[in-house]
């Protein structure tokens, strides 16, 4: 499946603010955001008002490269999420947070939904006790997600866990890092999911 491949920071400067694409490097000064406040691009832009379906637009562009997907892949969870009777930007962001790589980002396994991601797609993880490399694989509440045992002594999984915790992992979600598992309680709610994503904006870009 097609995927990006260029600068992630790149992304970050184009919406203007922190997605935290790259881990441990959003924290610290090399930081593009903080050295470049500007979007990318070597003319200086232009100081204007964005209009409604510009400000849609953004919010869209930020939603979807936070969890990172293309355009088509993101439009599939918002007709899903339409098809749903409730409300149709918070079952839109719960798809997007049941999704495997989300779930292994935000138990801390791993510093970035892109390490996840790409750790997912390697098959280091177990859904059950089955391997599982889909990035997209919907959770479901009781699912337990686990590290392969044969994964366990290797370096760069021993370097992970040591540096854990390197963030709050959510209350719809526990943590066994010694045991290198996480399980899924329930459905995350609307206060417990992905901040800073306006899903009305989202739902009204869709709508036109």
């Amino acid at each position: 499946m097609a995927r990006y491949t260029g600068p992630a920071c790149r992304l970050c400067r184009r919406v203007g603010e922190k997605l935290f694409l790259k881990g441990e490097r959003c924290h610290s000064p090399k930081c593009a955001v903080d050295r470049r406040r500007r979007p990318p691009g070597g003319a200086m832009p232009r100081r204007r008002t964005a209009s409604d379906w510009g400000l849609q637009l953004r919010e869209k562009q930020k939603a979807r490269v936070t969890f990172g997907l293309l355009e088509r892949q993101f439009r599939n969870y918002f007709e899903s999420a339409k098809k749903n009777p409730e409300n149709t930007g918070e079952v839109l962001l719960r798809l997007l947070e049941q999704r495997l790589d989300n779930v292994v980002y935000r138990l801390d396994f791993a510093e970035s939904r892109q390490q996840a991601r790409q750790m997912v797609r390697h098959g280091h993880f177990t859904v059950d006790g089955k391997k599982v490399n889909i990035p997209s694989y919907q959770l479901k509440p009781d699912q337990v997600i686990s590290w392969k045992p044969a994964d366990a002594e290797k370096p760069f999984v021993k370097e992970l866990v040591s540096a854990m915790p390197r963030k709050a992992v959510p209350a719809w979600l526990t943590c066994d890092s010694g045991n290198l598992k996480g399980t899924v309680i329930r459905r995350p709610k609307i206060d417990e999911m992905e901040g800073g994503i306006e899903t009305r904006l989202i739902v009204e870009f869709y709508s036109k």
